[in-house]
């Protein structure tokens, strides 16, 4: 890819945010921005398996930037498309995306002795997932600094989930059943996912995202006990050992588990700048808990858009009075935006977040 320098970024608001630095008006961006409720996406799908996107860094590109077009000067932030199952392929796993479906392993992991059959004893993440450092460096010339890019991965006891139930499921019986069963060889496992993530995360910042996120999307699953074994000694490491390794070059990181609205506290401890919320916190309890530690992101529920006009207003009026809008809040849903939303409704969402935004600010600086 181009060793060109980057474009000088236009709009640094979320990054100032994430870093705790004071802000104008709350930054925001959304959860899935780039997906299947754009017509656009879809058009694109019709043409292009789900994997080939990813795995095509112009059409990664492309699809990247079309929120970030339609809805020119609402977002403060773009999300690189890819996928959070793109490093169980890098270990040697297959996984498709079936239409309707969703994910599906055809081969999942039944047993610990699968992993040594199934899995590669030794990943070289740079050779496997290239072409999404290729997809960060070409979508960030091609943003043109109109915003911060940010670069993910999933957690390791989300990816490991998916790896043993071989796609979606509503009880992850099968996961369970390894933690309590063979919960030796289940640490085994999320250690060397938790090595894939870390890698992963290096070689983006490097390649040029300047913001990550880590998606613990089935935290919530876990029971305070065993979230404490199974996914925040995991999400610590990689916080740790990315800014370890990246030095200078660290960017800010935002840890987001879905459902471990018990682990609130711990999490706003855990090394990240940012804690994403999803809708079952209020602000007030949040900011409570956190103390300032961390800045929060989030939370209305995306089902709120398809609501109205009117719910749409109100929810995003209490969210953003809630949490205020120039410190340490970032505004965004409380999970990614579903399929069939609207894009007006979107549209009216991101329009609502800054004017309610620039109200509190105004408010806040005349009661100073």
């Amino acid at each position: 890819m181009s060793s060109k320098p980057f474009p000088p970024l236009k709009n640094d608001l979320i990054l100032r945010a994430a870093r705790g630095e004071k802000t104008e008006r709350a930054p925001v961006w959304v959860m899935r921005q780039a997906g299947r409720y754009l017509p656009e996406f879809r058009a694109e799908r019709v043409e292009n398996d789900f994997f080939k996107i990813c795995r095509t860094p112009e059409l990664a590109t492309k699809v990247t930037l079309q929120p970030i077009d339609r809805y020119d000067g609402l977002l403060d932030a773009s999300i690189i498309f890819s996928d959070i199952l793109v490093i169980p392929q890098a270990m040697g796993m297959t996984v498709e995306m079936v239409p309707g479906k969703g994910p599906h392993f055809p081969d999942p992991l039944v047993l610990p002795q699968d992993m040594a059959s199934k899995l590669k004893e030794k990943v070289d993440v740079h050779a496997e997932l290239q072409y999404v450092y290729d997809a960060i460096t070409m979508t960030r010339h091609a943003l043109d600094g109109r915003v911060p890019l940010i670069g993910f991965v999933g957690a390791p006891w989300t990816l490991m989930a998916y790896m043993i139930e071989g796609g979606g499921s509503k009880t992850l019986s099968k996961a369970k059943e390894w933690l309590f069963k063979h919960p030796k060889a289940s640490q085994d496992l999320l250690g060397r996912i938790t090595d894939v993530c870390v890698d992963f995360l290096v070689g983006q910042v490097r390649a040029g995202a300047q913001m990550l996120q880590v998606f613990e999307s089935w935290g919530g699953e876990l029971s305070p006990h065993d979230f404490e074994l199974f996914s925040l000694p995991y999400l610590k490491q990689i916080a740790k050992r990315v800014k370890e390794t990246l030095g200078a070059e660290a960017v800010p990181m935002t840890v987001f588990a879905k459902g471990s609205w018990y682990a609130l506290e711990q999490l706003s401890e855990s090394g990240y700048e940012t804690v994403s919320l999803d809708w079952t916190h209020s602000p007030e309890s949040a900011k409570a808990l956190t103390k300032g530690r961390v800045t929060l992101q989030g939370n209305m529920d995306p089902s709120v858009l398809y609501g109205g006009d009117e719910a749409i207003i109100a929810t995003v009026e209490r969210m953003v009075r809630g949490f205020g809008s120039t410190g340490r809040y970032i505004a965004n849903l409380g999970h990614g935006i579903l399929p069939t939303v609207p894009v007006e409704a979107m549209e009216l969402f991101l329009k609502t977040v800054h004017r309610v935004g620039l109200e509190v600010a105004k408010e806040e600086a005349n009661a100073k």
